[in-house]
């Protein structure tokens, strides 16, 4: 099998320090590809790949934070940190809660920019993990029926089979025969573990009715 190597993106229009800020990051053992636009960066990436975006905070036409914004939209987003010779505080601000890394003056010593870059592919790893998994999940409730995903919900409430069918007009047979398909299809064997799985999955967003005792 084929492992793929995280790459790191240095995205930077003074070409300069595009080259030496690359050719250090080699030195150290990582995989570096530049680009001397966010637009090149975007247009030439693959999405799919690991590692995480080194880049300019001032840019023509898309500049750092511009960037950063356009990688939360795609589906698999990659960790930013900024190398900036041009750093001001509302830049860091908005940079940080965008989910930056990490915000390094251009000047900021190596160790640091090491470390930073570290922290964001081992981010990177994580966080594509996470997606993978629910991924995985959405694609088991998908298989769901309606009325299976219906039953679901009064089941991860706590609700008895004869609650479920009294609630749903149905028989309580039926619903017995409902719970074993959605276990089946989710590879489940408890309730306590449908329900981790439900919420971990964010199935049911929003707060499912609960029934008064005894209804």
């Amino acid at each position: 099998m084929s492992v793929t190597v995280p790459i790191v993106h240095v995205v930077d229009d003074d070409t300069s320090f595009l080259a030496a800020i690359s050719r250090l990051l080699r030195a150290n053992g990582l995989s570096v590809k530049t680009y001397s636009s966010a637009h090149e960066f975007l247009t030439q990436r693959d999405a799919d790949a690991p590692g995480c975006v080194l880049a300019d905070l001032r840019m023509p036409q898309m500049n750092g934070l511009d960037l950063q914004s356009a990688l939360g939209q795609t589906p698999n987003p990659l960790p930013i940190l900024f190398l900036t010779g041009h750093g001001d505080i509302p830049s860091t601000v908005r940079a940080m809660r965008g989910g930056a890394e990490d915000f390094l003056e251009k000047r900021a010593p190596k160790e640091r920019l090491f470390d930073a870059v570290t922290r964001a592919l081992a981010r990177d790893s994580r966080e594509r993990g996470a997606r993978d998994r629910q991924r995985e999940l959405r694609a088991r409730f998908d298989t769901l029926t309606d009325r299976e995903l219906e039953v679901l919900s009064h089941v991860v409430q706590g609700r008895l089979n004869k609650q479920i069918a009294g609630d749903l007009g149905i028989h309580e047979r039926t619903v017995k025969l409902h719970r074993t398909a959605i276990t089946t299809k989710l590879k489940v064997q408890s309730v306590a573990e449908l329900t981790r799985l439900t919420q971990e999955a964010v199935i049911f967003p929003e707060p499912v009715r609960t029934f008064p005792k005894g209804q």
